[in-house]
């Protein structure tokens, strides 16, 4: 009977020992599992949030560019308006040549008119001035003649045509004459 009581104990040991195993392994797994799923949330969560910011980005991008083609939608009316106003300027430049005061006055009104509602419309001209140091990013050279002076060497000599920009985009480029 002793036999038997050792073996039946033997057997008994063995499995309580594989239960506890068991139970561990399942605890074990268990965790794993609460493990698995904190990382997949987490991988789930930095998906949602880089895509949520690009569309953050896209929404941006999106109202700039809307913003600046309401800025630049009347580029090809106000462009096309450009050699009028040039017309305009030189047209009081012969008429204050001659004598008749209301024909210049009258053409004077008309050129005020336009160049404000160009204006009111965006249309700004180009700062730049004779003496200035010449930049390609601001004017176009034409030509170069000799400077009537070293100082003068590089520099812009005359203006030729006036440029234009509307907002920030230069739409027509000044047209220079440049010492050399």
């Amino acid at each position: 009977m002793n036999t038997e009581n050792t073996e039946i104990d033997q057997e008994l040991e063995e499995t309580i020992l594989e239960n506890n195993a068991n139970e561990e392994q399942a605890i074990v797994e268990e965790l794993s599992v609460e493990e698995q799923l904190t990382q997949d949330l987490a991988k789930e969560k930095d998906k949602y949030l880089r895509l949520f910011a690009e569309f953050e980005n896209y929404k941006r991008r999106t109202v700039k560019e809307r913003i600046e083609l309401f800025k630049t939608a009347n580029q090809e009316v106000i462009s096309a308006m450009l050699p009028v106003l040039d017309d305009f300027d030189r047209a009081i430049t012969e008429i204050t040549k001659s004598a008749d005061e209301s024909v210049l006055k009258g053409v004077e009104l008309i050129h005020e008119k336009l160049k404000s509602t160009l204006v009111a419309k965006g249309l700004e001209v180009v700062d730049i001035n004779v003496g200035d140091v010449f930049n390609a990013d601001f004017a176009e050279a034409i030509t170069q003649i000799p400077a009537a002076s070293d100082n003068m060497k590089g520099k812009i000599v005359d203006i030729l045509e006036k440029g234009y920009k509307l907002g920030e985009k230069i739409i027509r480029f000044p047209k220079v004459v440049i010492g050399q």
